[in-house]
């Protein structure tokens, strides 16, 4: 993928597949120039079996089609930039979700550019608006942060975040807080 928005989406869409009602989104940029991108979820969790196999592209538990590519790929930008993946995930009855974690060497030649997060983030929302979302984007000189819970709290019960306007609102202040 050209970007890593792009495998954001994909795997939050993984999160929403398997049940998750909250999904945090968080990409952390130290001074060293090591990002390291996390999405984790609450939803039904892998057995240590499965998340072997996700790591395989000729995996999916999908019906649609014979390959599953998203952590694949995702693991193929990380180690191309130096780092690496790591997926840790739970199914107990009252303990249970899935943590994606990537980290980048930034200034590595084969660093995948972060990508356009604020539309990433306006799709993934407009999708599926009834799950709560944390997103964080810190770096050196950044700190984004959107928590839709917080804002469902303000618009109050009947409005959903897909309405247009709420959607123009969020786009609007997200991309400020990127200025």
């Amino acid at each position: 993928m050209k970007e890593l928005s792009l495998n954001v989406l994909d795997i939050v869409q993984n999160s929403i597949t398997a049940g998750a009602t909250d999904i945090l989104i968080s990409l952390v940029e130290d001074d060293k120039r090591l990002l390291t991108l996390t999405i984790a979820d609450n939803g039904c969790g892998m057995s240590e079996q499965t998340v072997e196999r996700v790591r395989d592209p000729f995996y999916t538990t999908r019906t649609t089609r014979k390959v599953g590519m998203g952590i694949p790929l995702l693991r193929l930008a990380a180690e191309q930039a130096g780092g690496e993946l790591h997926i840790e995930s739970k199914t107990a009855e009252d303990d249970h979700g899935t943590t994606v974690r990537a980290t980048f060497y930034t200034d590595n030649i084969d660093f995948t550019p972060v990508g356009d997060m604020v539309s990433t983030m306006c799709v993934i929302i407009q999708g599926h608006p009834e799950i709560d979302y944390v997103f964080r984007h810190k770096t050196p000189s950044l700190d984004v942060e959107l928590d839709t819970a917080q804002v469902r709290e303000v618009l109050g019960e009947g409005i959903s975040l897909s309405e247009p306007e709420i959607l123009s609102w969020l786009k609007e202040y997200l991309s400020q807080q990127y200025e």
